[in-house]
Order: C-alpha cells, then structure tokens, then sequence
C-alpha cells in the first residue's frame, strides 16, 4: 500500500485534461455517438484523450458517424464481442494516469473532470471518484445515491460506470469481467475492493444518463438477483471481511434492513419500474406541460 501511495504521488498534476483517456464504447449508437463525444472534448480545462471504440456495429448512420469523428479520437474497431469486452480494449490502450469510461448514449457535464481530478488530487489513497448522475430523454432529475460505502456496495449498485479512476485501478482488477453481461460496472468496483481501492463520491452532477427505450437499466433489473449470486460467489472473501462492518456508517439494525431489502429486493422488478417511471417520468412530463404554458 505504501508503494501504491508513493507512485500515486508522484504523479505531476498535468496542465487541462491531457492526463485523462475517456473511452467511449458504442454498437450501433450512431444518433447518440456525437453528444458523448462532445461532452467529453468539451471539458472545462481541455480535451482528454478520447478513444472510441466500436463493438462491431452494423447500422449505416453509426458507421458514417464513427468515419466522420475528429481526427484526434482513436477509433478502435472490433468484433461484437460485448460492452464489457469493448471497454477492456479501449482501457487497454489508455497510458494516461487517470481514466474514464463512458456509454456512447450518456454525456459528461462540462466540468466533470475538473470535479472528479480534484477530488482525487485532495485524496491520494483514493482509487476513484464518482459524482451524481442526471436522467435525460424519457426521464428527469437526479439520482440520489448514499456516499460511498463497501457495506453498502456489497448488496446495491451504488456506482455508476463512469467514475473517474486510476490506472493503477483498471491495471491492478484486468478490467471488466467479460463473464458478467449485467451489471458489469458493479462488479468491476467491487473487484476494486477487493484489490484495496476505494472510492469518494462528490457532491456534484458529473453525467447525465440518458434514459430511453432501448436503456440496459431495465433488462439489468430483470437480473439483479443472479448476479448477486454471482457476485458473492466470486467476492466471497469481500461478503464475510468483517472490516467492511466496522467501516460501514450503518448501525446493526440498518445494516440488517439494507441486507434484506438489497439483498432479496422484495419489489418486483416490473412493479419498480412502473414507480421509477412515475416519479421520473411524471417530472419530465410537468416540464413540458409547464414549458407549454408559459409558451402559451
């Protein structure tokens, strides 16, 4: 640990975002593509390193866009081999100190790295740093997540993917692990835990997430309970570290509500995504209805 806190110190604060890689995975993505890409060239204190990486699309107008982007993004095409697949070849030709992945439909807010970049310059121990998402599209508002917390992370998925990381991170955990189809940023952090990194969250919208028709949200939800399973089969070690208790901000009692509640999810996952659909839904609908009111 000492000589991983070392090395992370010895890093030299690079001038704007030339230390930062953000990879941006896309299949057949093309109408959202230029949003992620802009988002992420956009960035207060400058351009990060982009990579793109295509898994293998086959739609006319993702392909003419994937040709059109700037000459400065490296575009990786490849097989269709999977969303976490693509991710690892994208980290795998990032040498910056810091990464960054990002889905081709979500956007950065503009002073995402800046956040996140000072959030791990004040915390050298930290692997990562994560902010809040916003929904966009179908939905409205913010996504309220606890801080971070191992207890908690070992029964909800508390992290979205785009949290701004280490090298050391994706080096030391090899990525994502291609076994996993939902769910895959979930255990990717909890596998950081498992290799000693941890992670802040700041208080601060750093992505919006794009909620539509064809989101992965739903079809992970479907899954929550088998991957559980499969993420205390792998992480064994992590369900019984009784260190993780100790650090844990949770009370007995709150740790035994959480780890039924989390850990069964009583409520149907379609009965859940009705509500989700309600209350995030039924704001982007005032909007418009407020919007056409002062319109009129």
């Amino acid at each position: 640990m000492a000589d991983r806190e070392a090395a992370v110190a010895g890093v030299s604060r690079a001038v704007g975002n030339c230390d930062v890689t953000v990879v941006i995975t896309c299949f057949n993505y093309g109408q959202y593509l230029p949003e992620a890409v802009e988002s992420a060239l956009s960035q207060r204190g400058g351009e990060p390193r982009v990579i793109v990486v295509d898994d293998g699309s086959t739609d006319r107008r993702t392909l003419e866009v994937l040709a059109g982007l700037e000459q400065s993004i490296e575009v990786i095409h490849q097989e269709n081999a999977g969303v976490s697949a693509a991710r690892n070849t994208g980290l795998s030709r990032a040498n910056t100190p810091h990464l960054l992945v990002l889905d081709a439909d979500d956007r950065l807010t503009k002073n995402a790295l800046e956040i996140l970049k000072a959030q791990l310059d004040r915390e050298p121990k930290v692997g990562f740093a994560y902010g809040r998402a916003r929904f966009f599209g179908d939905w409205e508002g913010t996504l309220p997540f606890p801080p971070y917390d191992p207890y908690r992370l070992l029964y909800r998925h508390t992290i979205g993917l785009s949290a701004l990381m280490r090298k050391e991170v994706a080096d030391d955990t090899g990525g994502f692990d291609e076994r996993f189809r939902y769910f895959e940023d979930w255990e990717f952090w909890l596998n950081a835990l498992a290799h000693g990194w941890r992670g802040v969250q700041v208080d601060a919208v750093t992505l919006e997430y794009r909620r539509h028709g064809s989101s992965k949200l739903h079809a992970d939800r479907r899954a929550y309970r088998r991957t559980l399973r499969e993420l205390k089969r792998k992480h064994a070690c992590l369900y019984s570290d009784r260190a993780l208790v100790r650090d844990s901000e949770l009370g007995p009692l709150e740790r035994a509500a959480y780890r039924y509640f989390w850990g069964f999810r009583p409520v149907p996952a379609r009965l859940e995504q009705t509500a989700h659909g309600l209350v995030w839904g039924r704001r982007r609908r005032n909007q418009v209805l407020s919007r056409n009111d002062a319109q009129g």
